[in-house]
């Protein structure tokens, strides 16, 4: 029997758990087995960037509460990422059924409970199972990330890092598992030991090793993730016509045969949101809250610079507005570096079956905060839909631990129909924009003494390199053959465009006028490229403009020439863009705006250091 909490205990939760701000509704307190719904356990909306961790026993409720907790997300406005490892989540879709037992849980906690669904959009690892297909780039994936996934050691994790590098250098992109199997491939023959001798830290039979991973993860159909059509992570921040945050679900029926390929995947979304999203400090609503779903995946035989850098993001990434939760069961499976950013706990029953259970049970108790509770024998006797409870404040500190009975789902718990996840999917406005595969010209094509495609005009020919169909139609209403580029922008042909692009980036940033002085007479480039550097990337882009579907909208992004965020007024930049500086404002405020933008590139750069990553063209 569970000892009761001294009295006063109940007024000290219903205390603790008033809040001014808009607040997630997780349940209702209970004192010795008894459900106190005047004494609801909520979450406040600003704090989930304060990341959280939900964890329990299997058969404990914890994909219940995830699906309660995305589900009032999505109503206060806040887009959902979640990964859905047994196809129960996409109940989402689907209103409840609002059996009497439902409607009798709800009315026990509390809860102003109504049947609906919410909006959701499926996607996929590269189209294996239902959904949008997500891909990514071999070198926005990085060398670390990849290194993961492949399981390197050290020692080969640094190779393939001087393989990137040297990839890089000699302008071979690496789009594909072929482009650095064909890197790779070229630098282990006689044709390539003098490139591979000169890169000092690579040895020949380590580059043998690699090579043999990469085989193997091709053989394994992991090559359907890398590549093109790459997928823009701002798909993720979006909003339903009503206002509602789209929740977006990854489907992974084949989890268990690629468990690091998953859990590598969610660190490297949430690196490259962290390396784009600009900083919001403490704003009222997260911009996205992510689950991560079998969160000990990702920590499994993880290297140091692996550990490293998750540490990192997770303990910077707050400020771009974003909240992780990790789901797990148990916190132990968290290394103690990252379990220390969490701070919103929702602790499910444990079971103390052995003795090496018996230890993790009393480590876990020892990290909430000192309670009335007799935390052990709550945790051992609490059950299915029931949970400790402890959140950040909305001033800072941790609430009182509460014995919680979690408020019901309004869709459907368990799966929708596959009807249902079809249509949807279908109807997708994403679907015919990821859904293609693209063999860009890359490395190789280069090695393997393929021709670059021509530009003559040709039907397809512009398309191939710069993302865009032959004879489309550009912003303004214009063609884009020869100067259009991505979703009808502007390309530069010339060497003058491309000295007015480096002055209007180089004013931008420093705030004064340029250095360069303008070129006056242009050499026509017909092969242009983006420059590296100045936030471009230099391999083309192959996206066209993608638009929010019906009802749907999308935050800002960025246009396609990725320029620095304007953060001044008009009067500071009269000619906006041109490259022709107005009148300023005074020198402090001057000066703070040009401290801001250095911080926000410093910001980029350190998260693409931590994992290898590249700098993508962005449109948020």
């Amino acid at each position: 029997m569970v000892m009761t909490p001294p009295d006063g205990h109940l007024d000290k939760i219903r205390k603790g758990y008033s809040f001014d701000g808009p607040a997630l509704h997780l349940g209702a307190a209970m004192l010795d087995g008894e459900i106190h719904q005047d004494a609801p356990v909520r979450l406040p909306v600003a704090m989930m960037n304060r990341h959280g961790l939900v964890s329990g026993a299997t058969g404990t409720g914890k994909t219940v509460t995830l699906q309660v907790m995305a589900e009032q997300l999505s109503a206060h406005g806040v887009p959902v990422f979640l990964a859905d490892i047994k196809g129960d989540l996409t109940g989402l879709s689907t209103p409840a059924g609002g059996s009497d037992r439902l409607r009798t849980r709800a009315q026990s906690v509390g809860q102003d409970w109504n049947a609906r669904s919410f909006p959701v959009e499926y996607f996929s690892l590269g189209g294996d199972g239902k959904g949008v297909p997500v891909r990514a780039r071999i070198s926005d994936f990085g060398p670390l990330l990849l290194a993961r996934v492949m399981g390197l050691n050290e020692t080969q994790e640094s190779s393939l890092q001087l393989v990137f590098y040297y990839a890089d250098k000699n302008d071979l992109e690496l789009y594909n598992l072929a482009d650095l199997r064909a890197v790779i491939s070229f630098l282990t023959s006689d044709e390539g030991k003098d490139s591979l001798e000169a890169l000092g830290g690579l040895s020949r039979s380590t580059a043998g090793v690699i090579l043999r991973e990469l085989v193997m993860l091709e053989a394994q159909g992991m090559d359907k993730f890398f590549g093109e059509t790459e997928f823009d992570s701002a798909e993720f921040l979006r909003l339903a016509e009503d206002g509602r945050g789209v929740i977006s679900c990854l489907e992974l029926p084949t989890l268990l045969a690629r468990p690091a390929l998953f859990s590598t995947f969610l660190m490297w979304l949430i690196a490259d949101l962290f390396a784009e999203l600009p900083e919001v400090g403490d704003a009222e609503k997260p911009k996205l809250v992510f689950f991560l779903d079998e969160a000990h995946l990702l920590f499994r035989n993880a290297s140091d610079a692996f550990l490293e850098s998750i540490t990192t993001t997770v303990r910077l990434i707050r400020s771009k507005g974003v909240g992780i939760f990790f789901v797990t069961q148990a916190p132990k499976d968290v290394p103690s570096e990252v379990l220390g950013q969490l701070a919103n706990r929702i602790q499910h029953a444990l079971r103390a079956f052995t003795p090496d259970d018996a230890k993790a049970l009393r480590a876990t108790v020892s990290t909430f905060p000192t309670s009335a509770y007799d935390l052990e024998e709550v945790l051992t006797n609490a059950g299915t839909g029931e949970a400790v409870v402890t959140v950040m404040t909305e001033r800072g500190a941790p609430s009182p631990v509460a014995w919680t009975r979690i408020c019901a789902p309004e869709s459907t718990i368990g799966p929708s129909p596959a009807a249902t996840v079809d249509s949807i999917v279908r109807e997708s406005p994403l679907l015919p924009v990821y859904a293609p595969t693209v063999d860009s010209h890359s490395a190789f094509e280069k090695l393997s003494g393929t021709p670059a495609p021509t530009h003559d005009g040709g039907p397809g020919s512009a398309g191939k390199d710069f993302g865009i169909e032959a004879g489309a139609t550009g912003a303004d209403g214009s063609g884009t053959s020869g100067g259009t580029g991505i979703n009808g922008g502007s390309v530069p042909r010339t060497q003058a465009d491309i000295d007015a692009e480096a002055r209007r980036i180089e004013e931008a940033i420093l705030g004064r006028p340029s250095s360069r002085q303008a070129t006056r007479t242009p050499a026509p480039l017909p092969d242009w490229r983006p420059m590296p550097g100045a936030g471009q990337q230099r391999q083309p882009e192959h996206r066209e403009s993608r638009r929010p579907g019906p009802g749907q909208s999308a935050p800002e992004r960025r246009n396609p020439e990725r320029q620095p965020p304007e953060r001044s007024t008009p009067e500071r930049h009269t000619q906006g863009h041109s490259g022709k500086p107005g009148k300023k404002d005074d020198t402090a405020d001057l000066i703070k705006d040009v401290a801001v933008e250095a911080a926000t590139v410093l910001g980029r750069e350190l998260v693409r250091g931590l994992f290898g990553t590249r700098r993508r063209r962005r449109r948020w």
